[in-house]
């Protein structure tokens, strides 16, 4: 302190004056940082019917209201009765029905490059097959929450998996983004993962094909590429990637897109914990894959691969380490 004005604290109750911009400072900022914004943002949709952008926010409400319908008295309210559950799911079902039109409508448009004007008819089927969707998709969650169930001998009920497992969490959400993504819906699908892959740390790409009674133990690094292709009662521990080995390029050099590039999982595999599975291979149904294993080939139904028949194989192809 040094006693000039400047450190002098001001009487209570005065107003302290903001500093000022120099005169056209803030002006020519706010033109970088919109010009900057410009650059980014895609406006390719010359239909009549262009939207604004999709909101994270909404998306994610929508997801959230039907976790609520999915799982009644879990989440949202929890004193559901038989004489109020109908009403529950019929009211919250008419409100995502609004919300979620609006938001796929938005996605569409924001991906559109046509002049058809068709934004809003495709907004309306895709709702309402995906809606139609809902009790397959209740069906498959609840193989799911009795693979959490049986799989993990911590778990003192299935109750217990729905209200506190980050797996269940993210298969839920990547089930209902599947469903948009098989649709044909953009960008969409990819919001409803992403933000359950933020929340959990289970990254699971909306394109992968993963069928009933799945379990993700622990959870947290797991990830699964767009193209896998993982059968029944299959379990994974946390860490685990089933990725692409490589990305092939076309003639510019940029990566060839809508290529199978990740792991084929057949039925009743289990892959411990930091597994890494790579490219189109084939595991095998009844396989277990060791933890801390680096995989790049296929292995027959049933085999048991640890760290050191990884490496022998890999030295068995020629590969190295």
């Amino acid at each position: 302190m040094n006693g000039g004005k400047a450190d002098r604290a001001a009487p209570p109750g005065s107003v302290i004056p903001l500093t000022s911009p120099k005169d056209g400072q803030l002006a020519a900022l706010v033109a970088a940082l919109s010009e900057a914004t410009n650059g980014l943002r895609r406006q390719t949709c010359e239909c009549p019917n262009r939207q604004p952008l999709p909101s994270r926010d909404d998306v994610t409400g929508i997801v959230e209201a039907l976790r609520t319908v999915l799982f009644p008295g879990y989440f949202g309210p929890s004193d559901l009765t038989e004489e109020n559950l109908a009403f529950h799911i019929g009211s919250t079902l008419d409100r995502v029905r609004r919300d979620l039109r609006e938001q796929l409508k938005r996605g569409i448009c924001f991906d559109c490059s046509e002049r058809d004007g068709l934004c809003n008819p495709r907004a309306d089927s895709a709702t309402q097959r995906f809606l139609d969707r809902l009790p397959v998709v209740r069906q498959v969650l609840a193989t799911d929450v009795q693979a959490a169930y049986d799989g993990d001998p911590a778990a003192t009920n299935p109750d217990e998996t729905i209200f506190c497992y980050p797996g269940i969490l993210a298969v839920m959400s990547y089930r209902l983004a599947h469903e948009l993504y098989v649709l044909g819906v953009p960008l969409i699908p990819r919001m409803i993962t992403e933000h359950a892959h933020s929340i959990t740390g289970i990254d699971i790409h909306p394109g992968a094909t993963i069928d009933e009674g799945f379990f993700i133990d622990h959870g947290t690094g797991v990830v699964i590429g767009e193209t896998c292709r993982i059968g029944k009662r299959v379990r994974l521990y946390q860490g685990v990637t089933l990725g692409a080995k490589s990305f092939p390029l076309d003639e510019q050099g940029n990566p060839i897109k809508g290529i199978d590039r990740h792991p084929i999982v057949e039925d009743e595999v289990i892959v411990y914990s930091e597994a890494t599975i790579l490219g189109r291979v084939t595991i095998g149904r009844g396989s277990v894959i060791g933890g801390n294993v680096w995989l790049t080939n296929s292995v027959p139904p049933n085999s048991v691969i640890t760290q050191a028949q990884a490496r022998h194989d890999l030295f068995e192809s020629g590969g190295g380490i």
